[in-house]
């Protein structure tokens, strides 16, 4: 039996409640949730001792309820016949509690009769749009409420709150006559969502206090827990209403419906009254023929959130088909905020976790991470530059070991430099320092590509891109016949280097700080050659799919400049960090154009490709790499960067893919 309206416009229709409460019967409909659910709201706003009028009661228990708890002085109205007459049958043992035929747009109540407006879903009903009809209604509905409110007394309304009704409320009640204030009632929605019976949207409890004149505007609005958080403007108010319904918008697809086995959906949680997200929840399906457990949230220590397992789509999949869920949700922890224990963590989640339960799952929600902790992430410096914006330097703990991080706000989950730092002692006092023998995956295969192009006496390598200078500094340390020449277009990340990762600059080691492409031309010109050009310079520009190199690097002339500069058996080695298959394979089709000989390193967990090419006649091979490799260890331990080896040989050989 359906007893939905075909249109909205039903909704505020004397007939269609009086058929609605003919099929319903006797059983309460409740479509914001119950008393049980709303009591934690109303008690704070409504004193036994008021005088209360509920507008539209319908047949729904809440005026029974109050009254039963110590609300005795309650007048309920309605427009329908049917449903008052059902309702004083039923509540006949309550003598006190009153239910008047009424139209709540022209009460014959005197004015300021009442401290309590209650309005459940009323206002939802009779204001099915926004046409001025309706609005004519709506006027008159307020201005009753108005009159027959008590100096102090309180219109408390119970709402899904779409955005016409939310202006209409804004528009009479925001004003200096009126405390204006909006709570999220997660109670009601939370009864919504196991019952499967009415509104599975937020549910707001708006309360209008009636003063008279104040000195300013007061409007607040809490959405989670009890903090309420004063605002300036009504658009303020708006934008917070609409990112919770956003939110709950796709929480509710979400309960319903698998996601493609390639997509994901990324919510971000904040705390009332706070700028920056707390949390990212990562949401991703598998269908259902190939799981063993339906629902687990993975929550990601801080520090962790970038690698690859984590910080990817790619990685997240992998994540969930380890362990065969149907959904999980990964939950990154954000920079910026403390977090007390991982048991706090799983307690804050609680909520959202239960919105994002995958239709069809029952029983206690497990709770997954890496370890017993939440992790560390120490901020050691902050700064803002002109090229690259707000970053911060901070000091993590992975695997049992310190890294020092750099990290441009704009692109929180990618790490821009890293270095380990080591405990040394000295002078009978311990310290920490920088392990300069410690460089990422990619680095190391990067050096293989230096190694490759030196020649006897002293090989000129050209690094654009320093960041925190570990790639520098590493070839400055590990080779002594290497001059190395870096160039950033940044002034801030020389002061950064220095300051944080322990960069010191000589003869053999010189920072330039300048535009790559001019450094380039200049160059080519000036007819200077190198053994070896390294590009590792991030892209600013977040639209390609194209993280590094930034677009214009890998432009013709650019390339041609490059080709110019290296010398006879010089290398181009390039950190290549792009999403877009497509745009992957035209940037090695542009390297052929170029060079002769082309190879590409990448290992499957890891977003960084390196790639090596070069126009000298000696092609690469398998068994070139392998001594390569072998040497470079050499090398590197000869040097104390290392004990045993900065390049696996097994995983570079593994990753190497000859392109021609």
């Amino acid at each position: 039996m359906n007893l939905l309206p075909k249109s909205h416009k039903e909704f505020s229709e004397k007939d269609y409640w009086n058929k609605f409460f003919k099929k319903r019967g006797n059983k309460a409909f409740e479509w914001y949730g119950e008393y049980l659910e709303l009591c934690g709201q109303l008690h704070k706003y409504i004193k036994p001792k008021d005088t209360l009028l509920v507008t539209g009661c319908g047949n729904s228990s809440l005026s029974a309820d109050l009254y039963d708890v110590g609300y005795q002085n309650i007048t309920n109205i309605d427009v329908s016949e049917i449903v008052i007459k059902q309702m004083k049958s039923i509540n006949a043992q309550r003598a006190n509690m009153k239910f008047l035929c009424m139209d709540a747009t022209n009460m014959t109540f005197g004015d300021e009769e009442f401290n309590v407006v209650l309005d459940k879903g009323t206002l939802d009903a009779i204001m099915p749009d926004n046409t001025e009809e309706t609005n004519a209604i709506i006027d008159k509905y307020f201005s009753e409420i108005k009159r027959v409110l008590k100096l102090g007394g309180r219109f408390i309304c119970v709402s899904l709150l779409q955005s016409h009704i939310l202006a209409k409320l804004l528009a009479t009640f925001c004003d200096k006559s009126w405390m204006f204030r909006v709570v999220r009632c997660h109670e009601a929605e939370q009864k919504n969502a196991e019952d499967g019976d009415g509104a599975t949207l937020p549910v707001f409890v708006i309360v209008a206090t009636k003063f008279k004149v104040m000195p300013q505007l007061i409007l607040e609005v809490c959405m989670a827990g009890d903090k309420m958080v004063r605002l300036q403007t009504p658009e303020e108010l708006q934008s917070h209403v609409k990112s919770a319904q956003d939110a709950a918008f796709i929480t509710n697809g979400l309960a319903k419906t698998n996601l493609d086995d390639e997509n994901e959906v990324s919510l971000d949680l904040m705390l009332p009254g706070e700028d920056s997200p707390r949390y990212t929840l990562y949401v991703v399906d598998k269908k259902h023929s190939q799981i063993i457990n339906k629902y687990a949230v993975f929550i990601v220590p801080q520090g962790r959130e970038a690698e690859w397992l984590f910080g990817t789509p790619a990685g997240r999949r992998q994540l969930q088909d380890s362990a065969r869920f149907g959904r999980l949700v990964v939950a990154v922890l954000r920079r910026g905020h403390h977090f007390d224990s991982l048991d706090a963590v799983k307690e804050e989640l609680a909520h959202s976790a239960k919105m994002l339960i995958p239709y069809g799952f029952s029983g206690q929600i497990p709770f997954l991470s890496l370890g017993s902790d939440v992790g560390r992430r120490v901020k050691i410096h902050s700064g803002s530059s002109k090229m690259s914006g707000e970053f911060v330097v901070e000091d993590v703990d992975v695997d049992g070991a310190t890294h020092r991080r750099l990290v441009f706000l704009d692109n929180q989950f990618l790490v821009q430099s890293e270095a380990k730092l080591k405990t040394v002692k000295r002078k009978n006092k311990t310290k920490q320092v920088v392990d300069f023998g410690h460089i990422s995956l990619y680095h190391s295969f990067m050096c293989v590509g230096v190694h490759l192009s030196r020649v006897p006496g002293l090989s000129n390598v050209a690094l654009l891109g320093l960041g925190g200078g570990s790639l520098a500094m590493f070839l400055r340390k590990c080779y002594d016949d290497v001059k190395v020449t870096a160039v950033d277009l940044d002034p801030a990340m020389l002061e950064v280097a220095k300051g944080f990762f322990e960069l010191k600059t000589d003869d053999r080691l010189v920072v330039q700080i300048k535009d790559g492409l001019d450094f380039l031309k200049e160059e080519a010109r000036s007819g200077n050659h190198y053994e070896a050009i390294m590009f590792d310079m991030d892209s600013k520009d977040r639209t390609l799919g194209l993280s590094c190199p930034p677009k214009q690097f890998l432009d013709d002339y650019v390339l041609e400049d490059v080709k110019t500069m290296l010398s006879n058996k010089g290398q181009f080695i390039l950190n290549l960090v792009c999403r877009d298959t497509e745009l992957q394979a035209s940037i090695i089709e542009t390297l052929k154009r170029h060079f002769k000989h082309i190879v590409t390193v990448k290992l499957f967990e890891e977003i960084n490709e390196a790639v090596f090419a070069t126009n000298s006649d000696e092609v690469y091979n398998i068994e070139v790499f392998e001594t390569c490799v072998k040497s470079l260890n050499s090398m590197a331990r000869e040097n104390n960067l290392v004990d045993v080896k900065c390049v696996d040989l097994k995983d570079f050989l593994q990753s190497v893919t000859i392109v021609s």
